[in-house]
């Protein structure tokens, strides 16, 4: 049999096969908050994972390939998670702090800094070694700094800082 054919089973065999998520060369710094949605997620990814290996012969080979790999992927995240202390300063800018700043132009925003797996943009959660994570980290109260973006430098201000 020619190798040619062969290399064709085993593409069609790792063709069903999910590909891999992606781990984050960062330091995993996760807030308290942000511990308990990993702990919570491998939790429902066990269960779903128990409820499709029960079917049997009558689960969805695809449906269990995906669960595998999702929780192969979170349950190292939890492994590797660094749970940082709450913010507790008002002057300077911690991971789990609350930042208020205001651009050039005088728009404020608000956005709390977290670790990648909690960071939600739309609600305001802003992963720590995002461009404006890495802005704002260790930032004081009134500084000026400068938030490196694809789009464009942009000069912001830190106007308030709360802690969590």
């Amino acid at each position: 049999m020619s190798r040619a054919f062969v290399n064709e089973d085993n593409a069609a065999a790792q063709a069903d096969q999910p590909v891999e998520r992606q781990v984050s060369a960062q330091p995993n710094y996760v807030t308290p908050a942000g511990l308990g949605q990993l702990q919570d997620k491998v939790a429902e990814l066990q269960a779903r994972h128990g409820e499709q290996s029960a079917l049997g012969d009558q689960a969805d080979k695809q449906q269990l390939a995906n669960l595998e790999r999702d929780l192969r992927y979170f349950l190292q995240r939890l492994q590797s998670a660094q749970v940082v202390p709450a913010a507790t300063s008002n002057s300077k800018v911690q991971i789990g702090s609350w930042v208020t700043y205001a651009d050039e132009h005088g728009t404020e925003r608000r956005v709390q800094l977290v670790g990648e797996d909690q960071a939600a943009a739309a609600r305001g959660l802003i992963n720590w070694g995002s461009p404006l994570g890495r802005a704002l980290l260790g930032a004081q109260l009134n500084d000026e700094v400068l938030w490196q973006r694809p789009a464009g430098d942009q000069l912001i201000e830190i106007i308030r800082i709360e802690p969590t």
